[in-house]
């Protein structure tokens, strides 16, 4: 398949498949400023924007239609997968915009310097990512072995993200851990910790595309 269909299959993806919803949850970004709050919980309301695109588009018979085009079955399965990466690729831009203002401008601010909870830091974007590499390892992939079920998968990775969460917000707390939640100390190890979960996520998701597009040619829709 060229890069024009592709671009036109993603097209349809973008303005026609995906819900006003998805976009809209793309604001919880701005969750990354609420001192005192699991700020990690943002990125699974983008992962049930998805969920809810993906959900409409099972109850409009999209899928069907799209094969009915002159493509390859797994050229459905790459725009599919390809919309949810960007959109959350637009969440982590967001998210790192507001973590450098909240590292620069408000990293003195008393309600961040004493927050209990997680503070925004290159850690907490590299749990995003993990979040997120969940999501297209178990929802999606999982979504591709049947073409129909959603329930399912959606609820297990719903419980590994709120896992992601859990450790996320406890590991800070452990002895000699608190650097974690420090916009100066430890910055080395946090961007070890993102630029490992960048590779995790990467990773994750081509093994999720590869491993779903041989599902998908398995079924007879």
């Amino acid at each position: 398949m060229g890069n024009k269909a592709m671009k036109k299959l993603l097209y349809k993806e973008f303005c026609f498949t995906a819900l006003p919803l998805t976009y809209l949850f793309l604001l919880f970004a701005f969750m990354t400023l609420i001192p005192g709050y699991p700020i990690l919980v943002g990125a699974f309301f983008v992962c049930l924007g998805i969920f809810q695109s993906f959900l409409s588009a099972r109850e409009q018979n999209d899928l069907l239609y799209t094969v009915l085009m002159p493509i390859s079955k797994t050229d459905a399965v790459k725009a599919r997968y390809l919309f949810a990466i960007c959109i959350e690729g637009i969440y982590v831009i967001l998210c790192t915009c507001l973590t450098v203002f909240r590292m620069t401008a408000w990293k003195d601010v008393s309600v961040y310097v004493n927050n209990p909870m997680m503070n925004a830091d290159p850690a907490y974007l590299g749990y995003i990512l993990l979040m997120f590499a969940a999501f297209n390892s178990i929802f999606i992939r999982g979504y591709w072995k049947t073409a129909y079920a959603l329930g399912r998968p959606f609820l297990f990775s719903g419980m590994a993200e709120f896992l992601i969460v859990g450790a996320a917000e406890a590991l800070h707390h452990f002895p000699g851990m608190a650097f974690l939640n420090s916009c100066t100390e430890g910055l080395g190890i946090q961007y070890l910790i993102l630029g490992g979960s960048a590779i995790i996520f990467a990773a994750a998701s081509c093994f999720s595309i590869k491993a779903s597009c041989q599902d998908f040619e398995k079924i007879d829709l």
